[in-house]
This record gives C-alpha cells, sequence and structure tokens, in this order.
C-alpha cells in the first residue's frame, strides 16, 4: 500500500508528541488553579477549539508561505527538524521548551483571565514546534500530490486535541496518581521520539537538496 498504518501512526505520534498534552498538565492545573468545574471546562473547551484552528490554518496556507519566502520543502525540512530536536532535548531534560512558553509568560498569565486561549491553546498546545511539524508534513504531501495522507494529517490535529481535551478533563486525577515525576517521564519518553523524527527530517531534507544538486533540480 502506498500509504500504511505504518506512516498513519507515525503522523499521530509526531503530532501528538509535539504538542504533548500529559506534559502540559501541570501548567494547566497552576493555571487554573482556583477554577471551577466549569470554568475549567470553559478553558479546555477554548484549548481545543483554538489550538486546532492554529494548526489546520497553518497546514492549509502553509504551502503559501513557502511560495511567499520561496522557501523549498527540503530547507523547509531542515529548519523544522532543527527546531523539533531543540523542542525534544528540553523535554528529555524535563524542562519546558523555551519555544512555547516563557516563565515570564506563564506568570503573567497567572494574573489574567483569557488563560484558555494564551499560554494554553497558543503557544503551549499551538506551539512553534507543533505549527511547524504540521506545514512539514502537508508541504511534503502535497508536493508529492498525495491527498489520503494530507487529510490524515487534518485527522491528527483533531485526534491529538480531542485526547488533550480528555486527559485535560482528568487533569487533576492524572496529576494525582502519576505525579511530577509520572508526568515527567512521559514527557522523556515523547522527547526521544519527537529528537528522532527531528533528525528523520534533516536527513530527509539533506538528501532531497543532494538529490536536487545530482539531478540538475536545484
Amino acid at each position: 500500500m502506498a500509504f500504511d498504518i505504518a506512516q498513519i501512526l507515525n503522523i499521530f505520534i509526531s503530532v501528538f508528541a509535539i504538542v504533548n498534552p500529559l506534559g502540559n498538565i501541570p501548567s494547566f492545573l497552576a493555571l487554573t488553579e482556583g477554577y471551577s468545574k466549569e470554568e475549567k471546562m470553559h478553558v479546555i473547551l477554548k484549548i481545543v477549539l483554538i489550538a486546532s484552528g492554529v494548526l489546520v490554518v497553518f497546514g492549509l496556507i502553509g504551502n503559501y508561505i513557502f511560495q511567499m519566502f520561496s522557501i523549498t520543502v527540503p530547507a523547509f525540512r531542515i529548519a523544522g527538524g532543527m527546531l523539533i530536536i531543540r523542542v525534544a532535548f528540553s523535554m528529555m531534560q524535563g524542562q519546558r521548551s523555551q519555544t512555547k512558553i516563557t516563565h515570564e509568560e506563564l506568570q503573567d498569565a497567572l494574573e489574567r483571565e483569557a488563560v484558555g486561549i494564551t499560554p494554553l491553546a497558543v503557544p503551549l498546545f499551538a506551539g512553534p514546534g507543533a505549527i511547524t511539524t504540521v506545514m512539514l508534513y502537508i508541504g511534503q504531501f502535497s508536493q508529492e500530490g498525495r491527498v489520503l495522507p494530507t487529510l490524515w494529517v487534518f485527522a491528527s490535529i483533531l485526534l491529538t486535541m480531542g485526547a488533550s481535551g480528555i486527559l485535560l478533563k482528568y487533569a487533576s486525577q492524572l496529576n494525582k496518581y502519576l505525579g511530577k515525576s509520572g508526568l515527567m517521564v512521559f514527557s522523556r519518553i515523547m522527547g526521544l521520539i519527537l529528537a528522532a523524527i527531528g533528525v528523520q527530517f534533516i536527513i530527509n531534507g539533506v538528501s532531497d537538496i543532494v538529490f536536487g544538486l545530482m539531478s540538475g533540480a536545484v
């Protein structure tokens, strides 16, 4: 098959790992401390809808951005792979990537009401790493003229955000049973997976450029 279950899982795991909903639970709990159950559900709904919307929009306009700035897909793969590796290393070290949210932004958000929009939805759930991953996959499949994989990228976004909503709904229970150390273990595993994905993006980008040079296409 041109597009099998392994490719489907690869796309979903990539999107899920970069969003890292379990790893975002401590920030969610800190930012919604003192909220009622109804208020938390309202925040969760905002996160799911806005983060999904941001990733879908960037997925749709990604090719136009490439064209506007004359960016080739191989070049974006290399740059995107480097960004994903940076995020992955932060996750493996048990740190929050500065490409997602800074300490100052987190403290500022504690004093604001719109935490569901920022910093939770953007950039915590739909940050630069997630946007880059989505654009890389859709750019690759669009270049190859493959419609089904492109649709699965969008499906993976919706599935990931749906799963994120469920995990956030039970965030207090998960934090209680898994604890901070348990959530960090999960983040480190996701970071390791992301590092491999980032390296593969770079390898693919370099290979495309070398092949293009050899064939005279670049």
